[in-house]
């Protein structure tokens, strides 16, 4: 027995009553780690091993009952139940097995090979080759829950020849017959298909049906096509029954610092019959030297129905634009160059500011002689109107042609005190120059500078009351303003619409862009109180109002701060434990009528989840809206049963009295299959879009490629 063990180079060890051996492997002299409760050495070549048996050996793992290991001929005969594994995670469970001494090759019998926890095969006989291909034989392969009161997966592929490339991480299928509740579907002679680790192969994608009331119904079929490890293209045929034919395609590549993604589609359909349609759109990102990133957006379409026909995207409006920018803790910097393109009915390019230029360096500062925290911006802006008429033939107030470009520097600083009774004065003001150079406009052409700014002081007096149940912050605020009453004559393009919330309540100037800026004496007044309870939620409110000296007519009546004194501002958050958030927010004048409302519900949970919005908002031409609004919108999902989710979103407008969009959707997900039903209508109508009803239909097989996440395995009745 010595002379054996000399001779098979092994090594004998016994642990705790657990033996543990090194078996050689004849080809590359490595060295396998055995582990059982018993092993015998008979004779000159047989070493036996039983109970609890495992064996290792580069990065593969059995484990077995009894393991017989013969020396002359370099082989492991195997009593089950057998598991072995590999180094990607690839299960084999079998009941008994003829095998190599480095588990490469051989035969394993009543086997089922396991891919990524999801995928079995399920064979009589199982033949291991080279270490790389795994051959089945008579094969049954699914990735369903399969129980004894009911043998029969949901889906399931028969074939007389299985093999698995271990390498490429592909399916080879003979003889393919696909089974829906053991009922034979279809037959396909060879098929091939990545197994579940696989995230990128050439092939077909999960198809969808599609149907819609102007397209009719029909069916997409993405082809996806793997160029090297960076890049890949996915080539998607669409054809509808209403005569529409299209092609998408995607193409994404990644680089050493950064990706770039290009979609598009060409079609030719029905609706508008002998006209070529489609769509492009490019994006894409890159880091650059010195901590700058760049980005770039590239849109383009035929007509302005396309984006809705074919479901890409509800945008009315198209934006291009290149954009470089740096972020740093104290500096930000960016540039960036952008194209508009309208696709709404009543908007005309050609009197839109279509090229736009933005340059702006903002850059902060601590400490200094006045102490503090100091910034300094300087920003540039132009843009160009196609049209070259000084006069506002559309009658929206802008000239049809008006070219602006304007410079703007701005430097602003604020410093705090506490003051012994805990009250927190703090000083802060800015002061901005901007020159215009304004063209192709009868009424504001020419060049004007301005300099403008605001001084303040701010009072914070924070209260604060712990109780055993929960801690009460109640803050009242005032902030006392000066700015000049008088204004220059500049047109107003960037601040139109003016908001008028919690987040600006104690702001100097409420205006969002720059050729606006508030003006007079003026104080801001509010007060929030906020809850904090230990068990996890809280509450918290805001109320406020702008007092001015004297009225300068600077506000839109709907923005809720024309007048001497501005509505009342008031706001409401409750945070729940539990993951509910509602917040309201109300503007409203001293007899309580309200100019705009808001409120908004959001709460997710593993059963169920909403995220509803209702707004109300009066009329104002200064705004560009001529009736009020009064809208709903919401979309939620709950879990009907541990497989099944309802869907359903929608958008109702009030003073219309009709709905603009409504969605039901249903989707049923379980550990072999994902099945998704959708169904939308879309109602509003225009010259160029008409109402719409989209229906849409795709199931998935889980388990085969890198698709969806499985969902819940279905459970098996005793």
């Amino acid at each position: 027995m010595l002379d054996f063990i000399r001779r098979a180079g092994l090594v004998l060890l016994i642990c705790s009553g657990v033996m543990l051996a090194r078996l050689p492997d004849a080809k590359a002299q490595d060295l396998a780690s055995l582990v059982a409760e018993r092993v015998e050495i008979t004779g000159t070549s047989q070493l036996i091993a039983e109970g609890d048996v495992e064996i290792f050996f580069k990065g593969r793992r059995l484990k077995a009952q009894r393991i017989v290991y013969d020396s002359a001929t370099d082989r492991l005969q195997i009593t089950g139940p057998i598991v072995l594994v590999d180094d990607s995670g690839t299960f084999i469970l079998a009941s008994q097995a003829d095998l190599s001494a480095d588990l490469a090759d051989g035969v394993l019998k009543s086997a089922r090979l396991v891919l990524n926890q999801q995928l079995q095969l399920a064979s009589t006989e199982v033949q291991r080759v080279g270490g790389r291909y795994t051959r089945l034989g008579r094969t049954v392969a699914s990735s369903c829950q399969v129980c004894a009161a009911n043998p029969r997966p949901l889906w399931e592929i028969r074939a007389s020849q299985v093999v698995h490339d271990q390498q490429t991480r592909q399916l080879y299928f003979d003889d393919a017959q696909f089974r829906i509740a053991g009922i034979p579907v279809f037959y396909l002679p060879r098929l091939r298909i990545p197994d579940p680790t696989l995230k990128r192969a050439n092939g077909f994608l999960r198809p969808k049906l599609r149907t819609t009331s102007g397209l009719g119904t029909g069916i997409k079929l993405p082809y996806f096509l793997a160029i090297g490890d960076s890049a890949d293209l996915t080539i998607t045929p669409y054809a509808t029954l209403n005569k529409g034919r299209a092609v998408e395609l995607r193409y994404r590549q990644a680089f050493r610092t950064g990706t770039i993604e290009v979609n598009g589609a060409f079609a030719r359909d029905a609706l508008l019959p002998g006209e070529n349609r489609g769509y492009f759109l490019a994006t894409g990102g890159f880091v650059l030297p010195r901590d700058f990133q760049l980005s770039f957006r590239l849109e383009a379409v035929t007509d302005p129905a396309y984006l809705l026909d074919y479901g890409v995207s509800e945008k009315d409006r198209l934006d291009s634009r290149l954009a470089i920018t740096r972020t740093r803790r104290n500096e930000y910097m960016a540039a960036q160059f952008t194209y508009f393109n309208s696709i709404r009915d009543a908007e005309v390019n050609a009197t839109l500011p279509s090229v736009i230029g933005d340059l702006t360096f903002h850059r902060r500062f601590s400490g200094g002689p006045l102490g503090g925290e100091a910034g300094l911006q300087f920003q540039t802006h132009s843009h160009r109107r196609a049209s070259a008429s000084t006069l506002d033939a559309d009658g929206n107030g802008i000239s049809d042609g008006r070219d602006l470009s304007r410079a703007s520097l701005r430097l602003d600083w604020r410093r705090g005190f506490i003051l012994s009774n805990g009250i927190e004065v703090t000083g802060l003001g800015e002061m901005t120059a901007d020159f215009y150079s304004i063209s192709q406009d009868a009424i504001y052409g020419g060049n004007t500078a301005r300099v403008h700014g605001a001084a303040a002081v701010e009072l914070r007096w924070p209260w604060l009351r712990a109780t055993a149940g929960a801690s009460h912050v109640i803050e009242p605020i005032a902030q006392l303003i000066w700015s000049p009453s008088t204004a220059e004559t500049l047109p107003n393009e960037d601040s139109a619409l003016v908001e008028f919330d919690e987040g600006n309540l104690f702001s100097l100037n409420r205006f969002p862009g720059s050729d606006a800026t508030e003006r007079g004496v003026r104080a801001n007044l509010g007060v929030s109180w906020t809850r904090y309870d230990p068990e996890g939620w809280s509450v918290g409110a805001t109320l406020g109002r702008v007092v001015r000296a004297r009225d300068l007519n600077q506000f839109g009546v709907a923005s809720g701060l024309d007048g001497p004194s501005s509505d009342w501002l008031a706001a409401v958050q409750l945070t729940m434990a539990s993951g509910l958030q509602v917040t309201n927010r109300l503007v409203f004048d001293d007899g309580f009528d309200m100019t705009k409302g808001e409120v908004r519900l959001d709460l997710a949970k593993d059963r169920y989840g909403i995220s509803s919005g209702y707004i109300w908002n009066i009329a104002d031409l200064s705004e560009n809206r001529p009736d009020p609004t009064s809208e709903l919108a919401f979309d939620g999902y709950y879990k009907l049963s541990e497989g099944w989710t309802g869907k359903a979103s929608g958008r109702y407008d009030f003073e219309a009295s009709r709905a603009t969009k409504a969605g039901l959707g249903l989707e049923f997900k379980n550990e072999c299959v994902v099945v998704d039903l959708s169904l939308s209508r879309r109602f509003t109508s225009s010259t160029s879009v008409q109402p719409t009803t989209d229906f849409g239909l795709s199931v998935e097989l889980a388990g085969i490629g890198g698709g969806t996440k499985a969902g819940p395995a279905r459970r098996c009745s005793r």
